[in-house]
């Protein structure tokens, strides 16, 4: 999949709307019980940029954006405003936000990930696309020093260890964030009046799988 791995404008995607889709497949049987079942193990966002622009300047930038990604061709890297963090929005970054795995003296390379609970219930989440210079990383209580201890690919989220951990360890990570995205349309319809009058065009982005 063609990736170019830059960031659509922060300043366009604050104020867009979106967040994480589902698909559920429901069978209602005879007797009136369902069943359901779903064919993603993850979720896939979907969000609206054009609800961010602000000015016919946006406008332009929006445009020159979309060009350079030749439409549906390319995807990018998007800032979810909603959640971009491996710790709650109002929180600062630390090294002890997530657990990403456990030492075992053999494994030596681990997958960001950041996990939602609700209850007894948690989904873990993949993440591909770290922030450059936002990534902290501790074993056990003890934080590890990128380029020295550590190296983190920041186009796929695999961290690499200079040396497997040891049992028992807990390997933890935190980090901001963007997803892996592109335009889910090959068109853009503005006007300058509409605009004016206050219509935002419509610009759908969508999550794609790296």
């Amino acid at each position: 999949m063609t990736f170019h791995d830059i960031r659509f404008p922060a300043s366009l995607s604050f104020g867009s709307v979106g967040g994480p889709e589902r698909r559920t497949d429901i069978v209602t049987l005879a007797n009136g019980f369902e069943e359901r079942n779903t064919p993603w193990a993850h979720a896939r966002r979907r969000y609206d940029a054009g609800m961010g622009l602000r000015s016919l300047d946006d406008v332009e930038t929006l445009i020159s954006f979309f060009e350079a990604r030749q439409g549906q061709l390319i995807g990018f890297r998007w800032k979810d405003w909603s959640d971009f963090k491996s710790c709650s929005p109002s929180k600062e970054v630390e090294a002890g936000d997530q657990l990403i795995g456990v030492g075992d003296e053999t494994r030596a390379t681990f997958q960001l990930s950041k996990t939602y609970r609700s209850g007894e219930t948690s989904y873990v989440r993949p993440i591909a696309k770290p922030v450059v210079g936002s990534v902290h990383v501790a074993i056990g209580a003890v934080e590890q020093r990128e380029g020295v201890d550590y190296e983190i690919d920041h186009t796929t989220g695999v961290l690499t260890f200079g040396h497997p951990p040891d049992v028992g360890a807990d390997i933890r990570a935190g980090f901001e964030f963007d997803v892996p995205v592109r335009f889910d349309t090959d068109s853009i319809m503005t006007s300058v009046s509409n605009f004016q009058a206050g219509e935002i065009p419509n610009v759908p982005i969508v999550e794609v799988r790296v």
